[in-house]
């Protein structure tokens, strides 16, 4: 058990603005992102010596210490898996900087993928070549070519063991749009939906997806500074302390397309999250003030939500319907909209939201907020105060 001095924590968290075209180049999103990180934690640049970031990321470490100012790295990483990464980097920076690697750790993303590459349609030039042949053996070459016919092939058979419906799925695209609404932050501020619209927006795969059940393409950049606690005590703002974080691999896994795996109405790797999550930061996801949970499909909601454990298989979309994961409910989901609501930085804009929502300082602000989980799939954390 590492000591509350020794224990990692998010002490700076920065973000650009987010765009459909930020008119200028992933670096500068991601040297900007990073700057405002740093100086939210009061940590200069020459501090830095470890950095994480996804390996989709087109910037890179060197363009890091030339444009901040950096002036040795210690430790470097990439993590795989696309949005899955975002909860992984804490997993790396916390073992990272509690085991003395490095002192202060940068995560960042950062992103045109609305303005340059469209990741929501086909696009070979994402996904680099050679990560996984039975990836591209068995999903291009046979037309399923985007993410959303991939979530549809996962997704089917969990939506027809339990009944949940497009309007099921419905309530999770409104709840997310209500609170984008109410967030001068996110791109669909003051633009609530109804399940009306919901149920009107065109099919993207039918009968599973409709339009308004997938998540954003967005321009923007993220990035956290992870430091331990006795190095907290000297920055700006109050710390996020990362109580727990574990990520979980298992057989037959893939990247995105998970329906070759076993069976497809649970999600055996968030449940191996949650055991290892609990016993190490003492308390489980369903214990937690808010939950940010990873959602870049709404059936992934319910999945992930009952993998989770807070409810039962098949219970996620009565869970939600029934108002536990709204503002005011037992579980508030995603304050900020989400991916669906505020942008879609990889997850990223989503463990912001957490550090804001611990530090009281959040557009829509959890009364009380103590714990927060965060959940991108294979990887889950629980910040605290």
């Amino acid at each position: 058990m590492v000591d509350r001095n020794s224990q990692a924590a998010i002490v700076g968290i920065g973000q650009t603005e987010f765009s459909r075209n930020s008119g200028r180049s992933e670096q500068q999103l991601m040297a900007e992102a990073v700057k405002k990180a740093l100086d939210d934690a009061g940590i200069y640049p020459s501090e830095v010596d470890g950095c994480i970031t996804f390996d989709l990321d087109n910037s890179d470490e060197v363009d890091l210490t030339r444009n901040l100012g950096c002036k040795e790295i210690k430790y470097t990483l990439r993590t795989p898996q696309g949005g899955a990464s975002s909860v992984t980097t804490i997993v790396h920076a916390k073992k990272a900087v509690e085991a003395g690697i490095c002192d202060v750790m940068v995560v960042w993303r950062a992103m045109n993928e609305r303005s340059a590459y469209r990741f929501g349609q086909p696009n070979l030039q994402i996904f680099p070549s050679g990560k996984s042949s039975t990836f591209f053996e068995w999903c291009m070459a046979y037309g399923a070519q985007a993410p959303a016919v991939w979530e549809a092939l996962s997704c089917g058979p969990y939506m027809n063991r339990y009944g949940v419906t497009s309007e099921d799925l419905g309530h999770i695209a409104v709840l997310l749009r209500s609170n984008a609404a109410t967030n001068p932050d996110a791109w669909f501020y003051g633009k609530p939906i109804t399940l009306e619209d919901h149920q009107n927006s065109k099919w993207i795969v039918a009968p599973w997806l409709h339009l308004l059940d997938c998540c954003q393409e967005s321009d923007g950049g993220v990035a956290l500074v992870i430091t331990r606690m006795d190095r907290a005590r000297d920055t700006k703002n109050k710390p996020a302390r990362i109580l727990g974080a574990e990520y979980a691999y298992l057989k037959n896994h893939e990247i995105v397309s998970d329906y070759y795996e076993g069976d497809l109405t649970e999600l055996a790797m968030s449940e191996r999250v949650r055991e290892r999550l609990t016993q190490a930061a003492g308390l489980a996801p369903r214990d937690t003030n808010v939950a940010m949970i990873y959602d870049n499909f709404t059936p992934q909601i319910l999945r992930q939500t009952e993998a989770f454990g807070y409810c039962k298989p098949g219970e996620a979309k009565d869970y939600i319907r029934d108002g536990h994961m709204n503002l005011d409910g037992k579980s508030p989901l995603s304050p900020n909209g989400g991916l669906m609501g505020e942008a879609y930085i990889h997850g990223m804009n989503n463990i912001t939201e957490a550090v804001r929502q611990l530090r009281g300082t959040a557009a829509n602000q959890v009364k009380n907020v103590e714990t927060v989980f965060c959940a991108s799939g294979v990887a889950g954390a629980i910040l605290g105060l």
